[in-house]
C-alpha cells in the first residue's frame, strides 16, 4: 500500500510537470476563466443586480462561483480527454501497460494531477474575486464549497476519461470535449445569467446536464443570501449519478491502444517530415 501511495504520489508529480510544459493548456486552464471574470465585469459593471435567480448579488458575485466551476471542467474533463487521447495517438500508454507500473496507478496520477490543478485554479479564481472585487465568503460555508468541489471535480474528471474512450484521435477529442462544454456553459448560468424564467426547452437540457448542479451548488455555497450549511443535496445527487454513469462508461469504452487506422507520432513525423 504504501509503495503504491509513493507511485502515485510521484505520476502526480510528473504529470504536473507535463502540464506546465504546454503553455496553451495552461493559459486556457488558468489564464482564461481569469481574464472572462476581469472583461465580464468590466462589461457589465458591478452593481447589485436584483433580476437574478440567485438573488440580488452584483456580477463579481455571480461570474466568480461560476467561472471557478468552468476552470475545473477545463482542468478535469477537457484536459484529461485531450492528454489521455494525445498519449495514446502517440504510443504512450501502450507503452506504458509494457512497464512495471500499474495502469490504474498510470491513470490515478492523471486524474489526481488534473483536480490539483482544478484546485488551485479554483483557490485562484475565488481569490481574486474575494480581494479585488469583495465577493462574499463565509467559513462556515467552506465546508460545503469544498464538498462541491470534491464531487464536481471527481464527476469531470471521471467523464474526461469517458470521453477519452469515445475519442478515436486527440483532434476528435478536442473537438468532443469544446462541443459538449461550451453549450453546457451557455445553458448553465456560466456565462451568462439566463434569469428566473429561460425557454423551457433550456431549462429542460441543462437540469439533465451535470454543469449546472455543479455551478449552482458553489455558487450557493458563495451566495450571502444563502443559510449555512448551504449544500445542495439534491443538485450533488444529480453530479453523482453522473460520476456513476461517467465510470461505467469510461470502464467500458476506455482503452490503451491507438485506434486502428490513427496516426501515431512516429507517423505523422514521416508524413510531415521536418
Amino acid at each position: 500500500m504504501t509503495r503504491n501511495l509513493r507511485l502515485l504520489w510521484f505520476q502526480i508529480r510528473a504529470q504536473n510537470r507535463f502540464f506546465w510544459r504546454v503553455p496553451i493548456g495552461a493559459f486556457f486552464t488558468l489564464a482564461l476563466p481569469i481574464i472572462m471574470l476581469l472583461l465580464f465585469v468590466a462589461l457589465f459593471g458591478n452593481d447589485i443586480d436584483d433580476a437574478r435567480e440567485t438573488g440580488d448579488i452584483t456580477a463579481a458575485q455571480f461570474y466568480t462561483p461560476a467561472l471557478a466551476v468552468f476552470a475545473v471542467g477545463s482542468a478535469t474533463y477537457t484536459n484529461i480527454a485531450i492528454n489521455l487521447s494525445t498519449r495514446r495517438e502517440d504510443g504512450i500508454l501502450r507503452r506504458v501497460r509494457s512497464t512495471p507500473l500499474s495502469p490504474a496507478i498510470y491513470l490515478a496520477g492523471a486524474i489526481g494531477s488534473a483536480v490539483w490543478i482544478a484546485l488551485v485554479s479554483m483557490t485562484i479564481m475565488v481569490g481574486i474575486g474575494v480581494l479585488a472585487f469583495s465577493v462574499n465568503l463565509e467559513l462556515a460555508k467552506l465546508p460545503a464549497m469544498l464538498l462541491a468541489f470534491v464531487v464536481g471535480s471527481a464527476t469531470f474528471a471521471t467523464l474526461g476519461v469517458a470521453l477519452a474512450g469515445f475519442a478515436k484521435s486527440a483532434s476528435s477529442a478536442s473537438a468532443l470535449a469544446n462541443a459538449t462544454i461550451l453549450p453546457m456553459a451557455f445553458i448553465s448560468n456560466i456565462f451568462i445569467d439566463l434569469g428566473s424564467d429561460p425557454p423551457r426547452y433550456l431549462r429542460v437540457a441543462a437540469d439533465i446536464f451535470p454543469l449546472k448542479h455543479f455551478g449552482s451548488t458553489f455558487s450557493e455555497a458563495m451566495n450571502p443570501w444563502s443559510e449555512v450549511p448551504a449544500i445542495e443535496w439534491d443538485r450533488l445527487g444529480v453530479l453523482l449519478l453522473w460520476l456513476v454513469l461517467g465510470g461505467i462508461v469510461a470502464r467500458a469504452k476506455f482503452g490503451w491502444e491507438p485506434s486502428v487506422g490513427g496516426s501515431t507520432s512516429r507517423t505523422r513525423r514521416r508524413r510531415n517530415p521536418a
